[in-house]
């Protein structure tokens, strides 16, 4: 099904999964709100897409974090814009591999406020939207992390397994609506996630993924595209994607030479 016509809005669509999926949907037709903190990044990925695709596009500078900011964006968006039936939450991040008992708190606070606080005020303020339309499509970005605990993961696995309740429960609430409710779930994908994790230690990033083929945000961009353009009637609940080489959170083939 062709998504022209549709209006996506994804956020964290700066890099990674959020701007493969921004392009991707651009691809298909749909109108895209680019939705993230670097003002400079999100015109260069509209700028792609207008090049690429003559697709229509606009930025919104907004940290998820802020909730007064995120609905200041979202509802002051022009009237075109509005309609917003795609709605991708994406905006997640990692500090650090720290035992929980040393864990630094405002790394705590980061990945809390983004990924679990930042996913509810986006999502609290397009769906009463989506509900009154009658259409739409929520497609929360979830990780392994969210179905398994390993070691270091603490809290920003206490953030995706929150972001699978959350996605749950959001499909229990819209169940007599329309709307669909979506979680896509990767495991190990080479995106600019393991550097800020490591807080721009590039070596430590690399070495997440050495000596095997990881995947990327274009590989997770396509299972977005899927999932929301399938008829009415097929929701597309949760979808866990691995490398080849990964068998679980913690379960990784790697080449010897690699």
């Amino acid at each position: 099904m062709s998504l022209t016509g549709r209006i996506a809005l994804v956020t964290g669509a700066t890099s990674g999964i959020g701007k493969a999926t921004a392009i991707a949907l651009a691809r298909e037709g749909a109108s895209v709100i680019l939705l993230g903190r670097r003002i400079e990044r999100l015109e260069a990925v509209g700028e792609e897409i207008k090049k690429r695709f003559k697709a229509n596009w606009i930025a919104l500078p907004v940290d998820v974090r802020d909730f007064a900011a995120v609905q200041t964006a979202i509802n002051g968006l022009p009237e075109f814009w509005k309609n917003i039936d795609i709605l991708i939450n994406n905006a997640g991040l990692a500090f650090g591999l720290s035992r929980l008992h040393e864990g630094e708190v405002e790394d705590w606070e980061a990945m809390i406020d983004t990924n679990v606080k930042g996913l509810l005020y986006v999502t609290r303020t397009v769906v009463p939207g989506m509900v009154k339309r009658g259409k739409g499509d929520v497609v929360n970005i979830g990780s392994i992390a969210g179905h398994e605990v390993y070691p270091g993961g603490n809290v920003y696995c206490a953030t995706k397994h929150a972001v699978d309740a959350l996605t749950k429960g959001l499909r229990i609430d819209l169940v007599d609506t329309p709307i669909r409710v979506s979680s896509v779930d990767p495991g190990l994908v080479e995106t600019e996630f393991s550097i800020v994790r490591f807080k721009g230690d590039k070596e430590k990033a690399k070495n997440v993924y050495r000596g095997m083929q990881p995947l990327t945000g274009e590989d997770i961009a396509e299972t977005i595209v899927f999932i929301v353009s399938r008829p009415p009637h097929v929701q597309i609940a949760d979808v866990v994607i691995f490398p080849t080489a990964q068998a679980s959170a913690t379960i990784v083939h790697r080449e010897e030479n690699g």
